[in-house]
């Protein structure tokens, strides 16, 4: 099994999902007492918020960069990062690393390929729902996103910042992103991209007029199918 090291804390939450796929992956595909080899960064998400808001890209680009120095050097053989947004550092951290980082998108936008979908809703923090750097790993795969309304994106940020990275699950939230799915079907929207790790908390993937992605699981099934590739390989062979 290959040593995974994750960047997390953005928001600690999201970071307790990704332990609990990862390993629930590796317990079945595994059986027994099996668990994930894993090494993990947290940081202070309060820190990384407040450089967000106030524009400071460069800062976090270094904190992530150290963060995944510091796991290089532990032995973790690949990386990913643990929040959709601070991906906007993804090509700064990922040129300066000697080991893979595996991009939060990429496991997504191949299932969506799959499924033949071609026109999406990103729903995220704002960044996220109006910056390239998440958006393109779509377009560039032929899937187009369907515009989302100034007042809903303030309101899913909102959502995303003030009560579920405080690891806070609000009834009427959670009502008002099921609004805004089904407006999105009126949109003729084929499916929803939860392009937040914490949102999965507040969308319930199962019931819901439209299909919706998780880009948290996805993250972190691609993570697991890189962590047993050696290990599969050379229990197919013999």
């Amino acid at each position: 099994m290959r040593k995974l090291g994750i960047i997390g804390g953005m928001s600690w939450s999201s970071t307790a999902l990704y332990y609990d796929h990862i390993n629930r992956a590796i317990a079945q595909r595994l059986g027994g007492l099996n668990s994930a080899t894993l090494t993990i960064e947290s940081l202070n998400f309060a820190q990384i918020s407040a450089m967000e808001s106030g524009g400071d890209w460069d800062g976090i680009a270094k904190a992530v960069l150290d963060a995944a120095t510091r796991l290089e050097a532990g032995g973790a053989e690949g990386l990913i990062i643990a929040c959709n947004t601070v991906h906007k550092c993804y090509d700064a951290v990922a040129a300066q690393v000697g080991i893979p980082i595996f991009h939060i998108a990429d496991a997504t936008v191949e299932r969506l390929v799959a499924d033949r979908r071609t026109r999406i809703a990103l729903l995220g923090s704002r960044f996220t729902m109006t910056e390239p750097f998440i958006r393109t790993r779509f377009e560039s795969r032929g899937i187009a996103l369907a515009p989302i309304a100034a007042g809903w994106m303030q309101e899913v940020d909102r959502i995303i910042f003030e009560e579920l990275a405080a690891g806070r699950v609000v009834r009427d939230s959670q009502r008002k992103l099921k609004t805004l799915i089904t407006e999105l079907q009126k949109q003729k929207v084929q499916a929803v991209v939860l392009g937040c790790t914490e949102l999965v908390l507040a969308v319930d993937v199962r019931a819901n007029v439209l299909p919706v992605y998780d880009t948290t699981a996805s993250h972190a099934r691609a993570a697991v199918d890189w962590m047993l590739g050696d290990h599969e390989e050379a229990r197919a062979a013999a």
